[in-house]
């Protein structure tokens, strides 16, 4: 919201105030102040002039002598290069020694031999912005209405000699996009009155003929309609442009600049429509109808849909409600009679239609924050007054419209025990109630308790928390003393589960691989590219109005991600790849989504390449199934997990059926690993791609260590390597829970450190090697304590294997 301050002076006393002091008060008391611009970019002695002669130069086709009269007594020749100057203009006039924009100096000179003493100026060498002037300002010099006064400062007549405040608002301050709202909030500051515009009108017309019906009642809430008549359109006076340019508004005509000033000055957008362009002069609020369009006032043809709000008569539309008018009923030259539109539209309705059509307009900006709806018809009435001064229309008497619903003032209570609570401070009853004063809330006051009534230009006040607040910062920030907290304090610690998830981090960072952060938002045809861990009866869910098609569905599985990421890497000749990542993925039994996914936390995790590259003393390590266990493994034991199962799975969609495996622990599946299937890592141009993906709430149900330390041993440990020939098909893994079950309690590690098969072994059968480590935390073990255990796990496998111990 750009502030003009000379605008704003018009509504609050501001003398003895300072623009960048001003600016200093709004910024300390919430309402920030990005920027303090001057307008005057150094124009220096420049006046208004009377173009009394024009003639040709002697020596030079495409220049101009004038004779120009600027109130000094003594009229000045000057020779201009413009081809719009002619006599009889009032222009601005750099008298020599003036200074303009950019350090240049206005002297005496000779131009093709004749005299200049002076210079004629254009808007852009005023330092004025080409944007926001007319197409016919924007060339050649700059042309003055005829009521300008000859010889008076151009600078204080176009308006330079103001300063503009950009005020950088939060979102809850939608009444700041107004000069009243900003006017009451800097009336607040300073202890000042606020001065609101007289209404200045007068029906002079017939009784007004327009009609309004509000269709969409759930949309719009009231909506207010003046006529006019014999009007004329024109250009409007020097300081209704001056105040809406120092707003950044660019002036159009007399009509619809009224409806930018009063939307700046009240904050309630308004629109214009030529009458004539009204069938039976009924104006109809209501939906768009299926595969309408309408041409909007910048010439596009937009495409409407059935919930886009249309301003419309009984024929057609006329305006996007609350974003553009319809170019079917513009305002222009040859307008003679005009409705002009004072409405309530709903914030979610104007903000729904401004995405869809991807339109961002300055009413826009104020619907979808919120207007005061109390306003909706005192704007009218300010705008029809101006209008008729201005554009010397004859109003019709009355406003024809329709109010569905009213919105009443809020009313907000709050004791002072509460208050100095919140502020740690021991503000008086007096103090606040002045506070409250000043920023013109009506309350009762008693008991300690006061009932504020919040005006319905303060939208963003609903809660006692919020009164607080306006106290606060009216106060001064700066002047609330330093209190210590009070009450029952906890020490600070992580929970369980954000303590697992650093574990987690820790490890897989320190085994080697490197986090990585995937899209939640996937391509659907990455879906069945790897399987989820919840894969049955689950449905993808497809955002409603996605970006992009790469990034349309919420991801059921981590891998797909990872494995962009893979393809990322290797099409920039990074080949050897250790990567994971910890996320949540998002679970729906719904073809049709009733409620919210279940988001679940997962953990995958993919090998790719070189594991160790090559080296002069050594060989190098390609990734493959072992090392990814062996990672897993680890991850597992770190955080306690040891009674682990892995079941060879040929039904995993994705993965290659031979070299796969479900992770199992007491019983229940927590997750997979193995190698990709070669058709999912051709799709993704991939080679030799290892990967795991564990559900984290189930892993976590099961994890016991969590950093606890353990003494070291004190007594040694006893060592005894076992050999057992038994059927091929026959897991390494079902011998070693075998093994420990059959071993006992001094048992403390089974290691497989040889599978053989081939010469003396028979052809159906392998030999498998384990070591076993034992180790009594009391005393030291005898040889025939563990002799004697490792009896018992020779006898088991035999008996429940057929295995023999091979020697």
């Amino acid at each position: 919201m750009k502030v003009s301050y000379q605008w704003l002076s018009a509504y609050v006393d501001l003398s003895g105030m300072t623009p960048h002091r001003l600016a200093e008060l709004l910024t300390s008391s919430g309402i920030e102040v990005d920027a303090v611009e001057s307008r005057n970019q150094g124009v220096e002695n420049v006046v208004i002039g009377y173009v009394k002669e024009r003639s040709q130069h002697p020596d030079a086709d495409r220049l101009s002598v004038c004779v120009v009269d600027v109130g000094q007594g003594e009229d000045l020749q000057i020779v201009c290069g413009a081809k719009n100057v002619a006599q009889g203009q009032k222009v601005p006039v750099a008298l020599p020694g003036a200074k303009l924009p950019g350090g240049l100096k206005i002297k005496r000179s000779k131009l093709r031999g004749v005299e200049s003493q002076g210079m004629i100026c254009s808007a852009k060498e005023l330092g004025l912005n080409d944007k926001l002037l007319a197409k016919d300002q924007q060339e050649g010099i700059m042309v003055l209405p005829e009521e300008a006064e000859v010889g008076a400062d151009a600078v204080s007549y176009l308006g330079l000699d103001d300063y503009v405040l950009e005020l950088g608002l939060t979102p809850n301050r939608s009444d700041c996009l107004s000069m009243l709202g900003v006017a009451y909030e800097v009336a607040a500051i300073l202890g000042r009155d606020v001065q609101i515009p007289q209404l200045e009108l007068v029906e002079d017309g017939a009784d007004n003929p327009l009609s309004v019906r509000i269709e969409a009642k759930d949309h719009c809430h009231q909506y207010h309609g003046r006529h006019f008549t014999r009007v004329r359109i024109g250009s409007s006076p020097q300081w209704l442009k001056n105040r809406l340019m120092a707003a950044g508004v660019r002036p159009i005509n007399n009509v619809v600049d009224v409806t930018n000033y009063v939307m700046l000055e009240y904050g309630q957008p308004l629109h214009a429509f030529d009458a004539n362009c009204v069938s039976n002069q009924a104006i109809v609020v209501r939906l768009a109808e299926p595969g309408e369009k309408l041409v909007t006032l910048d010439d596009q043809e937009r495409a409407l849909d059935e919930q886009t709000l249309v301003i419309a008569d009984p024929q057609k539309g006329l305006a996007i409600a609350g974003i553009m008018g319809g170019a079917n009923s513009e305002v222009t030259e040859k307008t003679e009679e005009i409705i002009l539109e004072s409405a309530y539209f709903t914030p979610q309705s104007i903000r729904r239609s401004a995405r869809m059509l991807e339109m961002r307009t300055e009413g826009c900006v104020r619907w979808e924050k919120g207007v005061d709806p109390n306003r909706v018809p005192l704007a009218a009435d300010r705008a029809a007054g101006l209008i008729q001064q201005l554009a010397g229309a004859v109003v019709s008497k009355g406003i024809a419209g329709e109010v569905v619903e009213q919105r009443q003032p809020v009313v907000v209570s709050l004791t002072l025990p509460h208050l100095n609570r919140h502020l740690g401070m021991s503000l008086s009853p007096e103090e606040v109630s002045a506070i409250f004063g000043r920023l013109q809330f009506a309350y009762q006051y008693s008991e300690e308790t006061w009932h504020v009534q919040i005006p319905t230009r303060r939208n963003d006040i609903t809660l006692a928390e919020d009164l607080i607040e306006e106290v606060a910062r009216l106060y001064g920030y700066d002047k609330i003393p330093t209190t210590l907290p009070f009450g029952e304090t906890t020490q600070g610690r992580l929970t369980r589960d954000q303590s697992l998830r650093r574990r987690v981090r820790h490890h897989l960072i320190g085994a080697g691989l490197s986090e990585a952060i995937a899209y939640s938002l996937i391509n659907p045809g990455r879906l069945d590219d790897v399987a989820g861990l919840h894969e049955q009866n689950l449905h993808s869910l497809r955002l409603a109005m996605p970006m992009s098609e790469e990034h349309s569905v919420l991801r059921v599985s981590l891998l797909p991600g990872l494995l962009q990421v893979a393809q990322y890497n290797k099409n920039r000749q990074n080949h050897d790849l250790a990567i994971f990542e910890l996320g949540h993925v998002f679970l729906s039994e719904e073809s049709t989504p009733s409620q919210l996914p279940e988001e679940r936390l997962y953990l995958a995790g993919l090998l790719a390449g070189q594991w160790l590259p090559p080296n002069w003393n050594k060989e190098k390590q390609p990734v493959d199934f072992y090392l990814l266990k062996g990672i897993v493994e680890s991850l597992l034991a770190s955080l306690g997990v040891t009674d682990v199962e892995w079941h060879p799975t040929a039904e995993r969609a994705g993965m290659h059926p031979g070299r796969t495996a479900d992770i199992v622990i007491a019983g229940e599946a927590i997750g997979y690993l193995g190698q990709l299937h070669p058709a999912v890592e051709k799709t993704y141009d991939l080679e030799e791609i290892y990967a795991f993906q564990l559900d984290t709430h189930k892993l976590f149900a099961h994890a016991t260590d969590l950093g606890l330390y353990r003494l070291l041993p004190k007594f040694p440990a006893m060592s005894r390597d076992l050999a057992f020939v038994v059927e091929r098909s026959v897991q390494a893994d079902t011998l070693t829970s075998m093994i420990r079950q059959a071993a006992g309690d001094w048992l403390e590690s089974v290691t497989l450190f040889d599978v053989y098969t081939g010469e003396h072994v028979a052809a159906d059968k392998k030999s498998v090697a384990f070591s076993l480590v034992y180790r009594h935390p009391e005393r030291t073990l005898q040889d025939e304590e563990v002799q004697e255990s490792v009896s018992r796990i020779v006898q088991l496998l035999t008996e429940q294997l057929g295995a023999e111990l091979r020697k």
